[in-house]
């Protein structure tokens, strides 16, 4: 009863919350479930391309997203290529997912926040799962450490995935290269008394691939945290938490022996935070409290791979920075009909020396040629100081038990960026940290929404419509150079984006058939405004977002023939995304050359897969000592070669067009699992 009146009673916009068993009847790649994957499949969510890293909600671009688990920050979220996030399914317990209303105990991110918990082990008695697909295995212990107190959840995740690359065809000289990871979770939960519990969390993955002998890339998350959650009084709860995080990655290149090298970024962040909510005379509930982080960041260093190599060593300036933030938020209860929650956020940050600063010349474009000076910062002193107020608004008007109508607010600031010449979250992604000459990205959101339930509470119809501004997105300029660059601040440009649209969702949570149905409009723009860049983007004029995919729609679907047999399908169809295309050729230094349009003038073929599978619960009967479980399914049941990319090569005197699919045949799976 109480997840049918939610989406009524509930202030907050935009927000979704998807269980783990519904993420695991969700057909998906080689059956292996998959968090982001089933946020993908939530209106408003967006991604460029079929196993892209990252997802972009309401228009935002994929490192506008904060991603939170167990209170951790994640900076990378896929494994092997995109084709899996790093989240096993087998520990999840909850998934909460805010396009708008977000919180005022969340900052740091101007789109979106996700956050995802790890459940407690069992606290009665040992058990187990294990699964086994046609890419990966994996195997979870928990249980009691000390009976009805203290449990243990240990889980592990791997892959085979070798024979994949084995299928690439011989000529494209990529048959031979390799690709593997594995991560490993692990949590304590202990129970003092009812008031007061402690939860210590631990994450650690690793991906390494190659797709010749002699480059290979490998990237790591290191994620921990601690959480003390007390009852303090009738009316007071308390969060206290505590987290470590850290993502780095590696690029070997052995190709030649007098070239090779060894490149390597690091980010680490600390946060400490303290969470309170108050309840007050029936009709407020305070939620305040304070957060801190400090940022420590690695840039890039580029060494010499072994004695044989004469690459010169290189290493950027190292980069800190500390961010400080007080909140305070009412949910007031003005009439059993009418709600409001009022919040405000107030961020202090501050870079952080050793470093040494440029400044150039206002007059001029940002470029090594236009320094006028350099200011050195010493270890510990505060540069580019940052500090403003956030403010968030929603509002419900409950018109009857079945019927409410929604509007919200918030406004938030971004101050570490990610730079990237790609559309994907990859690999050698780096991120960058707010200082004199890069400044924080800003942005606020608007939003409307309408919630009707119908036939007697079984179904949700949820209409919310928005509007997106953006401010100081990093985009990079042409022939942008963004690894090891010393001025990289010469090499983005601040651009403004907005965006809009409106999301339709039809769900069905309880009984024999459920799922979800959504449809969405919506359009992503960018323009270049910055006044020291000569020539912008377009003539400075509003240019398609490299994710703007203007129709989306989406089905989710299952349904029971009994308690173990089910049949789940998953349809997914939307607009192809921008490309700048070549638009005529022209003759220099002896050779054909191509001629570009407008960025992202034109768009590759529209998106459509319908995936389906055959879901075997395990049996009810208590005295086994097993239980198992199947999926059979197929990915991409049609075999569309859906486009991922378009390119085209200037061969001779004629110009060809290249299409790269992904998945351009069905998939067919097998998933078994098993619990003790």
């Amino acid at each position: 009863s109480a997840e049918k009146m939610e989406n009524i009673r509930n202030v907050s916009l935009g927000l979704e919350r998807v269980r783990a068993d519904r993420i695991r009847h969700i057909p998906m790649a080689f059956g292996e479930a998959d968090v982001i994957k089933a946020v993908l499949t939530l209106p408003g969510v967006k991604s460029v391309g079929e196993a892209a890293g990252g997802f972009n909600v309401r228009g935002g671009a994929t490192d506008q997203n904060l991603i939170l688990y167990n209170q951790g920050t994640i900076y990378n979220s896929s494994h092997l290529f995109g084709l899996f996030s790093l989240f096993n399914n087998d520990v999840i317990s909850n998934v909460e997912l805010y396009k708008s209303s977000v919180p005022a105990r969340y900052g740091g991110r101007i789109s979106s926040v996700l956050e995802v918990n790890a459940r407690e082990g069992n606290k009665n008695r040992f058990t187990g799962s294990a699964g086994i697909g046609l890419l990966t295995t994996r195997i979870s212990l928990e249980g009691p450490l000390v009976k009805d107190k203290t449990s243990i959840l240990i889980a592990g995740r791997t892959t085979y995935s070798d024979w994949l690359m084995r299928l690439i065809p011989e000529n494209s000289g990529y048959n031979d290269g390799t690709a593997n990871f594995y991560d490993l979770n692990a949590g304590i939960s202990h129970r003092f008394n009812k008031n007061n519990h402690l939860f210590v969390n631990g994450y650690f993955s690793r991906d390494k691939f190659s797709f010749n002998r002699n480059v290979s890339y490998q990237y790591q998350n290191i994620n921990t945290s601690v959480r003390y959650r007390s009852i303090v009084s009738d009316r007071t709860d308390m969060v206290i938490s505590g987290a470590y995080d850290k993502y780095n990655y590696h690029t070997l290149d052995t190709t030649n022996a007098g070239m090779g090298y060894d490149m390597a970024f690091s980010l680490q962040q600390t946060s400490l935070k303290a969470d309170f909510t108050t309840r007050m005379n029936g009709k407020h509930k305070l939620n305040y409290g304070v957060n801190a982080f400090y940022y420590f960041l690695d840039p890039g260093t580029y060494l010499p791979f072994d004695d044989r190599s004469l690459v010169v060593p290189d290493r950027l300036q190292r980069e800190q920075a500390v961010e400080t933030a007080l909140y305070l938020s009412d949910t007031w209860d003005v009439t059993p009909k009418f709600s409001v929650e009022l919040g405000i956020r107030y961020g202090f940050y501050a870079a952080l020396g050793p470093k040494d600063y440029y400044v150039y010349d206002p007059q001029l474009p940002r470029s090594p040629e236009t320094v006028v000076d350099s200011v050195a910062v010493s270890d510990g002193n505060m540069v580019a100081p940052y500090h403003a107020p956030e403010f968030r608004l929603s509002m419900r008007y409950a018109f009857t038990n079945d019927f409410s109508v929604k509007a919200g607010f918030n406004s938030m600031r971004q101050n570490i960026h990610m730079l990237s010449n790609t559309t994907v979250i990859s690999p050698t992604d780096i991120w960058k940290l707010s200082d004199a000459n890069i400044r924080p990205q800003k942005g606020w959101q608007a939003a409307l929404g309408f919630y009707k339930n119908l036939m007697n509470n079984s179904l949700e119809l949820s209409v919310e419509g928005y509007y997106k501004n953006m401010d100081r997105y990093l985009d990079y300029a042409s022939s942008a150079r963004l690894l090891m660059n010393h001025h990289i601040e010469t090499d983005v440009i601040e651009t403004k984006g907005r965006a809009y649209g409106v999301e339709v969702m039809l769900k069905r949570s309880l009984g024999r058939l459920n799922g979800w149905l959504s449809y969405t409009y919506s359009r992503t723009e960018l323009s270049q405004n910055d006044p020291r860049v000569p020539d912008p983007v377009n003539g400075g004029n509003w240019y398609p977002a490299p994710y703007d995919k203007p129709h989306d729609l989406k089905l989710v679907g299952n349904y029971k023939f009994t308690h173990r047999f089910s049949f789940s399908m998953n349809l997914d169809y939307s607009t192809g995304r921008p490309i700048t295309m070549p638009v005529g050729t022209y003759h220099y230094a002896g050779g054909w050359r191509l001629m570009y349009g407008d960025r992202n003038e034109h768009r590759i073929p529209d998106y459509f897969r319908l995936d389906i599978s055959l879901n075997i619960e395990p049996s009810h009967k208590l005295t086994l000592l097993t239980h198992s479980s199947f999926t059979i399914g197929v990915y991409n049941v049609t075999g569309r070669k859906n486009p991922y990319s378009v390119f085209f090569r200037s061969e001779g005197n004629t110009v060809n067009s290249y299409m790269l699919s992904i998945f351009g045949s069905p998939i067919p799976y097998v998933t078994y699992n098993i619990k003790f």
